[in-house]
């Protein structure tokens, strides 16, 4: 992966919005990985916030959703 990748992985694993699993469909990355991504890639303190914030958040998780679509406003440009 280079670094425009992992930026925006890092980027839409902040958004509230974007389930992990619109992450794992653009990306490959199921959600175990992008939070080991995030782990190595965040300072610990960042990390750790981010990991509170994102703990059992319905909109982090399709599952839990209501809808069962997901968008983003950035398109992976290849």
């Amino acid at each position: 992966m280079d670094i425009r990748e992992i930026d925006r992985i890092i980027e839409m694993c902040w958004e509230d919005r974007t389930p992990f699993e619109a992450i794992e469909f653009q990306f490959g990355l199921k959600e175990k990985e992008a939070i080991e991504l995030m782990r190595k890639n965040l300072k610990e303190k960042s990390f750790k916030v981010w990991r509170k914030r994102v703990s059992g958040r319905k909109t982090k998780h399709m599952e839990l959703k209501l809808s069962d679509r997901f968008k983003s406003t950035h398109k992976r440009s290849i």
